[in-house]
């Protein structure tokens, strides 16, 4: 970054506040007070973001006569329910592309399902009366470099080929007249697969409408053991146990209380920067009046979309995976980072120079080596759990939800015969293995950005094994 250009950067972010945009909010609700002594249910629900909302909340629709207890360790929607960039996606296989290089044989059925699942996020939004800010836009993959304009004019006609419906495809022209950028030379855009909405609004409606069904919740409890009592299961809390028939694990990133779950997935720390409002003339100087999400088609990309008062998110591009796995709220700022996003941000927003930003943040987010979800019990059937989700759990995670309950209730369903939930993604080695080969495979990832998209010998290898490292 030149000189001229790394002030710039820095002085668009001198104002940024050092937390997610969507959490600094006056109308945040209060935390609820921790369990103290012993509680009992039929359902333990450990985690309060959104695997863990949607969990007791379907567990309450399914039988409202459960009792059904939730767990947060901090507070609910804090950590990457909270900190994510409000893409709502109806795929349950981080795309399409990926889901038909895996599953090609359940494809169709998992997109149905997606589908379907996006469809009950929109209803329940409704009839919860969740304020959100939910908004089915959908989202344009675009395309900044020729290779990519290729590769997504090559995969739509595939998917029209196979029958996928729902895809345009907009030249520079047609994508400009959307959102006008001098880098974008065309996109494909999912016009109904995708929505935005307010990521801590929907998790803290979560929590309202678990409440009005009788879900006891407890904050700042954290589940420190799980170990088999009787015919079930206890967990042992900071301040108290809680003795349940069933358990569904909804800790993601955190690690599992489930320890041979462990090794399927690392962290990532994403980074996000908001901008200040946009002014009418700012706004009209880039279009944008369909309010898609975009995202480029780079190995390293951006995520960027409008929020409901016209701000712009611009996330993504740096993925740190810390050695070890090493979770640490040290990690949750990086200056480094944020002056590349800005300066990015303005490459390609050449018009909205000066606009500072308001924002500035990061969090980690659980990956796995099939970058889509995960599914098993634990405990003869006592305990389930659901991991892996990779950045696009906003949605998948409400499908996940529905997958721990069939596999607690001990019940064969469409989803539980699904390869995907009976299958396992390939475990990431221990260290220094794991961090030399991620390593490895970011330079390889940044190397085919600036050649062309040419896949060196490693992310060849990465490919034939499995692990499809492609995002």
């Amino acid at each position: 970054m030149a000189p001229a250009a790394m002030r710039s950067a820095a002085q668009s972010l001198a104002g940024a506040k050092p937390v997610s945009y969507w959490l600094d909010d006056p109308a945040k609700p209060e935390a609820l007070p921790a369990l103290t002594g012993d509680a009992h249910a039929d359902l333990l629900v450990i985690g309060g973001g959104y695997s863990g909302l949607w969990t007791a909340l379907l567990a309450k629709e399914r039988d409202p006569e459960r009792e059904v207890v939730l767990v947060e360790g901090h507070e609910v929607g804090w950590a990457a329910s909270g900190r994510n960039g409000g893409f709502c996606a109806a795929s349950l296989t981080h795309g399409l592309p990926n889901g038909l290089e895996r599953w090609p044989d359940e494809i169709r059925k998992l997109e149905e399902l997606g589908e379907r699942n996006l469809d009950a996020i929109e209803e329940a939004v409704a009839r919860y009366a969740i304020d959100c800010e939910f908004e089915r836009t959908g989202e344009i993959d675009v395309a900044t470099e020729p290779h990519q304009l290729e590769e997504l004019r090559e995969w739509h006609q595939e998917a029209e080929r196979l029958g996928f419906t729902g895809l345009e495809f907009l030249d520079r022209e047609a994508l400009r007249a959307e959102v006008d950028s001098p880098t974008f030379l065309g996109g494909l855009w999912d016009r109904r697969g995708v929505a935005m909405l307010h990521p801590a609004k929907l998790a803290w409606g979560l929590k309202r409408a678990c409440l009005d069904l009788g879900v006891r919740i407890h904050e700042h409890t954290r589940a420190l053991e799980l170990a088999r009592s009787g015919s079930g299961m206890a967990v042992r809390t900071p301040y108290g146990r809680v003795f349940a028939r069933r358990v569904a694990l909804g800790t993601n990133i955190f690690p599992s209380l489930v320890k041979r779950v462990r090794p399927y997935t690392v962290p990532v720390y994403d980074y996000a920067l908001m901008t200040e409002p946009l002014t009418p003339e700012q706004l009209a100087s880039i279009g944008w009046k369909n309010r898609q999400g975009l995202g480029d088609s780079a190995n390293q990309f951006h995520y960027f979309r409008l929020s409901a008062d016209h701000r712009i998110l611009w996330g993504g591009y740096d993925a740190i995976y810390p050695y070890g796995g090493r979770l640490s709220a040290d990690l949750d700022q990086r200056p480094e980072t944020f002056l590349k996003l800005a300066d990015q941000f303005f490459t390609c927003f050449p018009q909205l120079s000066g606009l500072s930003f308001s924002h500035a943040w990061g969090g980690a987010i659980d990956t796995c080596s099939r970058f889509s979800a995960f599914f098993g019990t634990a405990h003869q059937g006592r305990v389930a759990y659901a991991a892996g989700y990779t950045g696009l759990g906003v949605g998948a995670t409400r499908f996940g939800a529905d997958v721990m309950l069939d596999l607690l209730s001990g019940e064969r369903t469409g989803r539980t015969e699904l390869e995907m939930v009976r299958s396992k993604p390939m475990p990431f080695p221990p260290e220094p293995f794991a961090w030399a080969g991620i390593e490895l495979t970011k330079r390889s990832l940044a190397r085919a950005d600036t050649h062309g998209g040419h896949r060196n010998l490693w992310l060849r290898t990465m490919d034939r094994v499995g692990l499809g490292f492609d995002s």
